[in-house]
């Protein structure tokens, strides 16, 4: 099985690769775990007046503080993985990569905020939800 799990560095993806680690099965030949962290894109501005190389290596240090901690997880528990990172937004690159991966799962951490909190302040988690034609686990 290939399973997509997305990243943002929370308390809610230490639970999902937690849970990942001890429900699913990842030891069969062929079986991967594919590790995404989606980083938003800077102000159009800041870009600008910062330069491309500055920007790209802002994000780098952004990913890596994400997957470095994940990445020394995987290899001690001895889970087939690998690990990318992306520039955008982050539910329209998680369905991009699930559907380019073409993973059968997608699993991530959710912040459980309510009905307001949604309708405020979007729901990647929702998003993702409503967009896959993958099952996705929502780990709390």
């Amino acid at each position: 099985m290939k399973i997509l799990l997305a990243v943002d560095g929370s308390p809610y993806t230490k639970k999902a690769l937690a849970w990942l680690t001890v429900n699913q099965t990842l030891a069969e030949p062929g079986d991967e775990l594919v590790v995404l962290n989606v980083q938003p894109p800077l102000p159009p501005r800041a870009r600008s007046a910062l330069g491309a190389d500055v920007v790209k290596g802002y994000h780098q240090d952004e990913a890596n503080k994400v997957l470095a901690p994940i990445e020394k997880f995987l290899k001690r528990h001895k889970l087939p993985s690998r690990t990318m990172w992306l520039v955008g937004s982050p539910a329209d690159e998680i369905l991009r990569i699930a559907q380019r991966e073409k993973v059968q799962q997608i699993v991530m951490g959710t912040h459980g905020r309510g009905v307001l909190g949604r309708a405020l302040m979007g729901s990647v988690a929702q998003r993702v939800v409503t967009g896959s034609p993958v099952p996705v686990l929502l780990v709390k």
